[in-house]
């Protein structure tokens, strides 16, 4: 018996056997993935227009729809942007993955960091963006606490302090369903071969440099492979234009 040949001959038939079950982990861990995306909650419409297009819709859609009133906020001393503040003891960057760790380590520096919640898409390797909570549980999308990264550590920050406030005359409302304001985007604003990744509920106002209270509404974020996002507002369906924020109907 030729050994040598014997040897190459198990040695492919190993590699054969490794690709084969490789394929079938991916094909599974895409089943699974798949299979936590329910589309059926999506009007027959949406779907014909998602085939059309060809859209995919890789995140999972919610199926909640609290009721929220709209809410109005200020910036702290009519700082928009914030200073930048240094850390006396850098953090380790690690954290940023493990909120209580994250809380923990900057508890001194920023006794509210609990108070923030961290957004993957918006950040990079050199700066990780937060967003303040409202009611402790939805993001106001649009307002940053930045923690800048160098060397795998955490060395300094730049927030837009702000206050919340509930105005009386606002009265919480029930907020459109993932689905119909995703319905919305899919057939009228996405372009073809889009890619939805993400979908999230929280709060959309617009930025003003003012001293003054601005208005805040309840709003989905749609988040595009490519990186762009889409808001479409809780209460009115009103769409924001990515690029330049500009309120469509």
């Amino acid at each position: 018996m030729d050994w040598g040949r014997a040897k190459n001959v198990l040695i492919y038939a190993f590699l054969l056997l490794n690709l084969v079950l490789g394929y079938q982990l991916w094909n599974d861990l895409r089943e699974q993935r798949d299979s936590n995306l329910d589309i059926t909650t999506l009007e027959n419409n949406t779907q014909k227009a998602m085939d059309e297009k060809q859209i995919r819709v890789l995140a999972k859609i919610p199926t909640d729809t609290p009721e929220l009133p709209k809410i109005a906020y200020r910036f702290v001393d009519g700082e928009q942007n914030g200073k930048m503040v240094d850390l006396a003891a850098p953090v380790d960057s690690k954290l940023i993955f493990t909120p209580r760790d994250l809380a923990a380590a900057l508890k001194n520096s920023l006794p509210d960091i609990e108070s923030y919640r961290y957004d993957e898409v918006a950040s990079s390797s050199d700066v990780f963006v937060l967003h303040p909570l409202v009611d402790g549980k939805w993001p106001l999308f649009k307002i940053e606490l930045k923690l800048y990264n160098s060397n795998q550590k955490i060395i300094s920050y730049q927030r837009q302090a702000i206050e919340i406030t509930y105005p009386v005359e606002e009265k919480p409302q029930q907020v459109l369903s993932a689905s119909k304001a995703l319905g919305n985007l899919i057939e009228n604003f996405l372009p073809e071969g889009s890619v939805v990744t993400e979908a999230e509920l929280g709060y959309y106002g617009e930025v003003f440099d003012s001293d003054a209270h601005l208005p805040a509404s309840p709003a989905w974020r749609f988040m595009l492979e490519s990186g762009k996002e889409y808001y479409v507002q809780g209460i009115s369906g009103d769409v924001i234009s990515p690029n330049t924020e500009k309120t469509k109907e």
